[in-house]
């Protein structure tokens, strides 16, 4: 999940992966390679996004939690994490149909 919520945070901030790498200074690959969940992004690299968009390491960190592992006591964590994303793709959708328009 947490690799959703980066590609959310940059698409909200309207950066594109290239102009993302550029500032956190790292490839267009590895950011693209985040964003599909096919590699994990390193403490460093949450911390450089968190510098970045300023905000903190814990708020992105919420969204590291593995649905299908979390147990009985962090199942509600993972649902919030998971409507958050809801919202930010919400976000995404209306923003892109009023670039559309």
């Amino acid at each position: 999940m947490i690799h959703e919520a980066l590609r959310l945070i940059r698409v909200f901030h309207d950066l594109k992966q290239v102009e993302l790498a550029e500032k956190l200074g790292v490839s267009k690959s590895h950011i693209s390679e985040i964003e599909k969940g096919n590699k994990s992004p390193s403490l460093d690299l949450i911390q450089r996004y968190a510098a970045e968009f300023k905000i903190p390491v814990s708020s992105i960190m919420f969204f590291a939690e593995e649905l299908p592992n979390a147990k009985s006591g962090e199942k509600i964590r993972s649902k919030i994490a998971g409507k958050v994303i809801d919202i930010l793709r919400f976000v995404e959708r209306k923003a892109d149909a009023e670039d559309a328009a």
